[in-house]
């Protein structure tokens, strides 16, 4: 039975609301209790197990509806100061019917210590103006239209004026790449999801919406900046493992400190912050601050220049010479962009390389090096020296939708050289899931495969086991970090010990002093580069030094 202060009053909404279907959960008392005929409870003490058993939720709608049942445990667990939770969720209502997207309302009663004692949970089916008024809101609560949400996000400022406001804003990393791996439907359905969660985690004094694209965003009044944090993680651990897919969100937070500012400024410093943390392999959060304007300046100068400077020639290829320890001779290189700028001089690669990595360019200069290599290759065999393996960089970002093999096919053919003088590197990374799969198609055509940066922080046993590649790069910080100690010694020597026995070659990077190199060569490892032997030099330095260093 009902309680009875519940029965007369839900009686009456019951009988006069006939397309809405009512469910009462006593949770003191762990039973539920369908107020609309059609559906049995029996046996069944809580509404979200008994909307999984039904089976009646459209798939595209289990997440979301996950995502409100967490809300509801975490509500019934700790407690809650909220009054009522919604979402929308596409249900099939009647046995024959199709999937209708309807409103899910779960009203509380509490206790007086904020515990949730029942729910009223009510299901109702959308009406049409619904629908159009849902897409209204969608088209006018976007980047391009953005009037309803700027005025929502005005009256957060002016309504909170004792409370700190900021703006996040955040997205999914490389989102085209996820489109490419998961399909451009799985994506839109992701994007759905995190949407629809959001409707379940932000508060009416906590506007969002989707910007574009991939990106979102959240306006907040807080208290703390640890109150922020754990909101903001909050969101992040809600929004992901979305459908089994991998992949990472990057925040971008701004602070309002200058309450007159047109809503959109502090978006775009948001936006700003969400840039510039894109690829840190530490942090996903970025706080804005004013001297990340000249960042972007920068950002923007680089871009505006690269085209230009591509046709200009202004790119070189420098080569980086790896040498065996034990007899000082030069046994490879690796091949490196440098950026020669006519009124910048020499600009850093640690400057432009992830701007090209965030904006798709890296595939024409890396197109560029690779011809440069195969083209020194060829200088190098034709003045009658002996080649040593040349290795080019193949970065992440387009590896799966840019035909790498083909390309580079063609310009082993152009300059004829022997295929096994080129080399090929990917840095290693903790989405391995599909660049194994290129890999050993790169291996089957004939190419040795080299893992750069081996121990930068993704580095498992499991990988060593089940990886494709012929070499691995120790990488230069591993092994700083690791020489300082007896203990982080004997981990390289005995990592050096386990790649060669499972039959991997192993190329140290970063050697900057003799007492590194004969260490290494103490473990058994005979392949060093670094300072201590070569910075990176022009190619017609390299030809010198290969003469000098008896590889002829």
């Amino acid at each position: 039975m009902l309680p009875e202060k519940y029965s007369e009053n839900m009686v009456k909404i019951v009988e006069s609301d006939d397309s809405t279907l009512h469910f009462y959960q006593n949770v003191k008392e762990n039973k539920l209790y369908c107020l609309t005929k059609g559906f049995d409870t029996k046996g069944i003490d809580d509404f979200c197990r008994m909307m999984h058993e039904l089976d009646i939720l459209e798939p595209g709608s289990l997440s979301v509806f996950d995502v409100f049942c967490e809300r509801i445990d975490e509500g019934i667990i700790n407690g809650s100061d909220e009054n009522n939770i919604s979402t929308e969720i596409a249900v099939k209502l009647t046995a024959d019917g199709g999937y209708e997207m309807c409103h899910l309302h779960a009203f509380y009663r509490r206790d007086e210590n904020g515990r949730i004692t029942d729910i009223h949970y009510n299901l109702r089916p959308y009406v049409q103006k619904e629908y159009f008024y849902r897409e209204v809101l969608r088209n006018f609560s976007s980047d391009k239209n953005p009037k309803i949400y700027t005025q929502q996000c005005r009256n957060v400022i002016d309504t909170h004026p004792d409370k700190d406001i900021a703006f996040i804003q955040f997205d999914v990393e490389r989102f085209k790449l996820l489109n490419d791996t998961y399909g451009v439907e799985k994506c839109d359905d992701l994007l759905q999801f995190f949407n629809d969660s959001l409707a379940l985690v932000c508060t009416d004094e906590q506007p969002f919406c989707r910007l574009t694209a991939d990106v979102f965003m959240i306006v907040t009044p807080f208290d703390t900046k640890d109150e922020l944090v754990a909101f903001i993680r909050k969101i992040e651990s809600l929004l992901s493992g979305f459908g089994g897919m991998e992949y990472h969100l990057y925040f971008g937070v701004a602070i309002v400190d200058d309450r007159s500012l047109h809503t959109r400024r502090h978006g775009d410093n948001a936006s700003l912050a969400r840039q510039l943390i894109k690829g840190n392999a530490i942090e996903n959060i970025l706080f804005f601050d004013s001297s990340m304007k000249s960042d972007l300046q920068k950002k923007q100068h680089i871009e505006e220049d690269m085209n230009k400077a591509l046709l200009d020639n202004e790119f070189v290829m420098y080569l980086q010479p790896k040498y065996s320890i034990s007899s000082g001779k030069i046994i490879g290189a690796e091949a490196l962009a440098r950026w020669q700028h006519p009124e910048k001089g020499m600009i850093s690669p640690a400057d432009f390389i992830p701007v090209f990595e965030q904006n798709g360019f890296i595939l024409k200069l890396d197109c560029f090096i690779w011809e440069q290599a195969c083209k020194k290759i060829r200088e190098i065999i034709d003045l009658g020296l002996t080649p040593v393996p040349i290795s080019v960089n193949i970065s992440r970002e387009y590896i799966q939708t840019f035909d790498v093999i083909g390309e580079i096919k063609k310009l082993i053919e152009k300059y004829d050289i022997p295929q096994p003088m080129l080399e090929l590197e990917i840095t290693e990374t903790v989405d391995q899931r599909g660049v194994e799969d290129i890999v050993k198609k790169m291996k089957d055509a004939g190419f040795t495969m080299l893992m750069d940066d081996f121990g930068s922080g993704y580095s498992s046993l499991n990988m060593l086991k089940s990886t494709p590649f012929d070499v691995l790069k120790i990488d230069r910080h591993f092994l700083e970090e690791f020489m300082d100690s007896e203990r982080g010694r004997k981990i390289i020597e005995h990592t050096i010990s386990m790649t060669r026995d499972i039959g991997l070659g192993i190329v140290a990077e970063g050697v900057e002093t003799c007492e590194q190199a004969m260490f290494l060569s103490s473990c058994g490892c005979d392949s060093a580069q670094g300072f201590y032997y070569s910075r990176p030099i022009p190619a017609q330095d390299f030809i010198d030094k290969l003469k000098l260093s008896g590889s002829i």
